[in-house]
């Protein structure tokens, strides 16, 4: 009920935030680096897929001579057997790429599946995941994937279930911790007391909430795939029937390219493979910063870099401190300094001068006693 002189009126419903949260996706999107990252992926992509459209020669005939430079008809010259430098990069780019995004694949299938179960059960199927997944992270990886390259023979299909089959185990320690902290949260409690399974539970509520990390890992596991299989390749442990940027720099390492001076039979393949790992990388980190703000911070900054003057870290925050105090200090002329307030505050105070005309050596009255009054006629008798 209002009151006499006033108007009952009603007020306008709040509206909805025009801005949401968004997910890791969008926000990584917005990135400078996840920009350029994703021009490049999908430049590749594009060219792997066009590559037969984009160059009139056939990276089987001959269509120049030995080490041709480079010129208008050949942009990037020609290796040892007259073939275009330029239409070997483009289909080796193909083989190059499905070889990365296969292992990868296989690498994010088998850590995540170990992740899981290792994080969700727990107890001793979680310590015997682990110990298996640390004998792997003990041994190196690139020495054990040219042993088994070695052992099986090359192929391009060894290759695949090589880098596949040995670069889980860090995809796997992520899910782990994931995991365990998403297997404590209320509503998968709830779920697990109204009678739900595990697999419903893994696959409706834990599997889900693991999207954009596993998007990351699996990005930034492509890059690795891809070095890893241009390091086989150039040993000579892969198809040499195949074209890969990898068996590109072999062929023309192996055939003195470099000492002949003709730098454009493995320099284009070097890049290519250069330029990929590193879009591949600036998208993964940009996921990694979205889902993780602590680790937005500058990676190339100059202040990374800065040498720091010798002493401990106590001993110069200490040094600092007084510096600025001092820099305080003189800005503001008027002000005395903290630390001469803070001597002069704890000093005992000085005793007051005595009142003119009295002897400093005689003793003070008592209090409540009548001050004596001095003698003037003493002399006189």
């Amino acid at each position: 009920m209002s009151t006499p002189g006033t108007t009952l009126f009603s007020l306008p419903r709040k509206k909805r935030p025009q801005t949401r949260k968004r997910g890791a996706f969008l926000t990584a999107a917005r990135q400078p680096s996840a920009i350029i990252g994703i021009a490049i992926i999908i430049g590749f992509i594009l060219i792997s897929l066009f590559a037969p459209l984009m160059t009139p020669y056939s990276s089987r005939a001959v269509t120049c001579g030995v080490f041709e430079p480079p010129s208008t008809q050949h942009w990037l010259g020609c290796d040892d057997g007259g073939v275009d430098v330029l239409t070997l990069v483009l289909e080796g780019g193909r083989v190059s790429m499905f070889v990365g995004f296969t292992a990868a694949a296989i690498a994010l299938i088998i850590g995540t599946s170990v992740g899981i179960l290792s994080g969700y059960f727990g107890g001793w199927v979680d310590t015997v995941l682990m110990r298996i997944t640390d004998y792997f992270l003990v041994i190196p990886q690139i020495v054990l994937m040219i042993v088994i390259a070695a052992v099986w023979g090359p192929s391009l299909d060894h290759v695949i279930v090589v880098i596949g089959a040995l670069m889980w185990t860090a995809t796997a320690r992520i899910v782990r911790s994931q995991v365990k902290s998403i297997r404590e949260r209320v509503y998968v409690r709830r779920v697990e007391a109204i009678g739900g399974g595990h697999t419903r539970i893994i696959l409706r509520h834990i599997l889900p909430q693991l999207g954009p990390l596993l998007a990351a890992s699996g990005v930034l596991a492509i890059t690795v795939a891809i070095f890893n299989e241009t390091a086989l390749a150039f040993l000579g442990l892969s198809d040499p029937n195949a074209i890969t940027w990898g068996t590109i720099m072999e062929r023309a390492f192996s055939r003195a390219a470099i000492s002949t001076g003709a730098w454009w039979a493995i320099v284009p393949a070097g890049i290519a493979v250069a330029l990929l790992i590193l879009g591949c990388y600036l998208l993964g980190r940009a996921i990694e910063d979205a889902l993780n703000p602590r680790l937005k911070i500058s990676h190339l900054a100059l202040r990374t870099w800065a040498v720091r003057p010798l002493g401990s870290t106590v001993e110069i925050d200490r040094r600092s401190r007084a510096q600025r105090r001092i820099a305080a200090a003189q800005e503001t002329p008027g002000a005395a300094r903290p630390a001469e307030q803070n001597t002069a505050s704890t000093r005992d105070p000085e005793p007051a001068a005595p009142p003119p005309g009295t002897d400093p050596a005689q003793p003070a009255p008592p209090p409540g006693a009548d001050p004596v009054q001095p003698d003037t006629n003493g002399d006189r008798a």
